[in-house]
Parts: structure tokens; sequence; C-alpha cells
């Protein structure tokens, strides 16, 4: 599998769980016995692709992030590398951690109609929804921090 197809199922899987934990967040604002089935599902699968965009983006990390580090820290953009991916790789663990904990707390916390089960849940998706946008932006950044290091700028 090439390195692009790589990234863009990382980047891919990611979107995925982030749109998936908003449409879940919305059904546990309007939560009812008609949509928790959905809910339930939902949960498990922003478990599952936020799971897997830590894999293929961990694997791609490992394989093949040296040279584009040298790049970035080589060039103008050395802070995208510097501050950017250490955030991420840190903060990457805690949103796959909520994640796994989505579908345990749908499940544990039936019904979501009582007030301290819906904000669990709600808080729960949030963060992920708000960790990933973070996902997002800084590997738009560190995309650019290897393009501004390859131009010399």
């Amino acid at each position: 599998m090439s390195i692009q197809v790589q990234m863009m199922l990382h980047v891919g899987f990611g979107v995925l769980g982030i749109l998936l934990a908003v449409a879940l967040f919305v059904d546990v604002l309007n939560v009812s016995e008609r949509n928790m089935e959905r809910i339930k599902k939902l949960s498990v699968a922003v478990a599952v692709f936020v799971f897997l965009s830590y894999l293929i983006g961990g694997y791609w990390y490992v394989v093949h992030y040296g040279p584009d580090r040298a790049i970035i820290k080589a060039g103008q953009w050395a802070w995208a590398h510097n501050y950017f991916m250490e955030v991420k790789e840190h903060l990457f663990f805690l949103m796959l951690i909520l994640s796994i904990y989505l579908p345990i707390a749908v499940y544990r916390n039936v019904p979501l109609a009582e007030k301290g089960n819906r904000s669990l849940v709600l808080g729960i998706a949030a963060l992920i929804v708000l960790l990933g946008l973070f996902m997002e932006g800084a590997g738009a950044i560190i995309g650019k921090g290897v393009t501004m290091g390859l131009m010399g700028g």
C-alpha cells in the first residue's frame, strides 16, 4: 500500500470518527427509544474508526515520518513539528481512550434520557469532536511544514 493511500486512510478514518461523534452528539441531544439502537451503533463506530486511524497513523509515523521530520526541522516551520506533532502525539492518546470509553458509557448508562447519563455521553462525544478537529488542523500544519521545508521557506 502506498504512503499516500496510508495517509489518506489515516485522515479519512479520523474524519469519519469525528463526523460520527457529531451524529451521536445530536442523537443523544434528542434521545428516545427510536434512536437508542442507532446511538449504540454510532458509539461503536466512533471507537472503530478512531482506532483504525490510530493504527494506520501510528504505523505511518514509525515507518515513514522520519524524513518528513528532518525536512520540517531543517525549514523555517520547525515549530510545525516541535509544537503541533508533539502535542498531537500526546493528545491523540486521550482521544483514543475517550473513543474506546464512549461505547462503554453508552451501554452502561442506559437510559440516556436521565440528565447525568446524557451529560456524560454528550461530554465524551464533544471532547472527541474537539480533539479530532485539533488533530485535523495539526496534521494540516505539519503537512504544510513539509512543503515549506521543501521550498526552502
